[in-house]
């Protein structure tokens, strides 16, 4: 008999949608150890669940034990009636192949009248189809479970939210996770014989990234390319194209911007621009050698302040926290790093942006109106959000805004780059930069600072901030090391 689960849901849609998963696992290929971001979000999501059923008890308790004892455990339950059970084992058999059974198992049942409410415990704050399909797929789910093993609809789909809100989802009777299941069944089965492109985004946090990543660098895959979108890169598999190498010389400009690609459920034109940077970046990788469209327009200025934010996503923090501003003035007459920390108290958010209003103004004061230099553009978009929040009432932000420098535009214009991606990390070893915590990266640092404020030894606390200080000292420098490279191209 072969066995599907809930969980194959979350498999197939995390850390990006791709069925490529099923078939590493199926043949058996390492995985990598989840990073230190997930670790930590395991520990918060357990801890959540936890205090929840604390305030469930008295409950019936099948969290533990041989998975068939607790599929019988389950069964006797639920024919008696329980009024609360936790983490229950329910299976069926799937619609699509009687030699297939669908297991699930949902944090609590809580009986209701006739029938009863499934409730799942989930660190998101977003549980919408947007954000999180594999949320909705696996509560609906496991209603159909509920239904087959009681003979009842559920009465209610929950999800507990990280924010401690609890969101009534729609039963579908299972429908779309079974849709999914199927997918992965068929691969499992046979392989995993499409074509499903990898991508420098898709693939981050996937435990079988080295693989499938490694597998199509090394083919020269046009997946691989910057500006090589997902739809683009089927779309040129289509036609023959399975090396990026060979695009220049397959296909004109004109010939790759009229190539249709598909776009939800319409054929589009890849279109002019598209076009021009995929084979401007797959001729960069060809020949391992960076192209310069323009002089980089960079500011004229004899010092700039480097900038970089450290923050939370949505997911775990409803107010996107930051808890540091880094910044740093560099040039003839530089200054040590400024980085204002957020406090771990019910003020720490406001008390952090007041830090960075007093070190910007300081800037001002002592350097005038100098250019604010960082990479991408979640510095300006947080500035944006915090001076919404908390207000800005000398204009000190303002200003910041209005002298904001976003150096990865800059270079995306002037310079066609022999890498995978325009991430910092990417484009700084081009500038010959070396970091002394060359493992770190933002999820790394969002999971050290959940660590911060999660310890009450305040020595490993005021520790562990001093590392993600060093972190963020080195993002400053980084941007740094790349806008004195890009001012010293011709």
């Amino acid at each position: 008999m072969k066995t599907l689960t809930a969980s194959d849901i979350g498999f197939y849609y995390l850390p990006s949608k791709c069925s490529r998963r099923f078939d590493c696992r199926r043949r058996g290929l390492p995985e990598a150890e989840p990073d230190p971001y997930q670790e930590v979000l395991r520990v918060l999501g357990k801890r959540h669940e936890d205090r929840h059923r604390q305030t469930l008890e008295p409950l019936l308790d099948l969290s533990s034990g041989l998975i068939q004892d607790r599929i019988q455990a389950t069964r006797n339950a639920l024919r008696e009636g329980y009024a609360k059970i936790y983490q229950p084992v329910l299976t069926a058999d799937a619609p699509f192949d009687s030699d297939t059974q669908i297991t699930g198992v949902p944090d609590f049942l809580l009986r209701e009248k006739e029938g009863y409410v499934v409730r799942d415990c989930k660190t998101s704050l977003r549980i919408n189809d947007k954000d999180h399909k594999e949320i909705l797929e696996q509560l609906d789910l496991y209603g159909w479970l509920v239904e087959v093993n009681t003979g009842h609809s559920p009465t209610r789909l929950e999800v507990l939210a990280g924010d401690g809100t609890i969101h009534a989802l729609e039963y579908g009777h299972g429908q779309r996770a079974h849709d999914t299941l199927l997918k992965a069944q068929e691969v499992i089965d046979g392989g995993f014989t499409g074509y499903e492109p990898v991508g420098w985004s898709k693939c981050q946090g996937c435990a079988y990234r080295q693989h499938c990543w490694d597998d199509a660098v090394k083919a020269c895959d046009p997946a691989v390319v910057c500006d090589v979108d997902q739809a683009t890169a089927i779309a040129l598999r289509e036609l023959g194209v399975q090396d990026y190498r060979e695009l220049p010389n397959r296909l004109t400009l004109d010939a790759l911007a009229n190539l249709r690609k598909l776009r939800g459920k319409q054929l589009v034109r890849i279109g002019d621009k598209a076009a021009e940077s995929a084979l401007a970046h797959a001729s960069a990788l060809a020949s391992n050698q960076a192209k310069l469209l323009k002089r980089p327009d960079i500011p004229a200025s004899d010092n700039c302040v480097m900038f970089d934010l450290e923050g939370l996503p949505p997911q775990l923090d409803d107010t996107e926290k930051i808890y540091l501003w880094g910044m740093q003035v560099c040039g003839t007459n530089p200054s040590s790093a400024i980085q204002a920390v957020a406090d771990f108290g019910a003020n720490g958010d406001k008390n952090g942006w007041n830090r960075f209003l007093e070190g910007a103004s300081t800037v001002f004061q002592n350097h005038g109106d100098l250019p604010f230099v960082h990479w991408f553009h979640y510095e300006r978009d947080h500035v944006k959000k915090y001076i919404e929040r908390y207000g800005d009432a000398e204009g000190i932000a303002a200003r910041v805004l209005a002298n904001l420098c976003d150096l990865l535009v800059v270079t995306k214009e002037a310079v066609v780059l022999p890498t995978y991606s325009y991430s910092i990390k990417q484009v700084e070893k081009l500038a010959g930069f070396r970091r002394t915590l060359p493992e770190s990266n933002g999820a790394w640092s969002m999971a050290e600072y959940i660590k911060a404020v999660e310890t009450e030894d305040v020595d490993l606390r005021n520790k562990t901030m001093d590392k993600i200080m060093l972190y963020n000292r080195e993002d400053l420098e980084a941007t740094w090391a790349v806008l004195q490279w890009l001012g010293g191209m011709r």
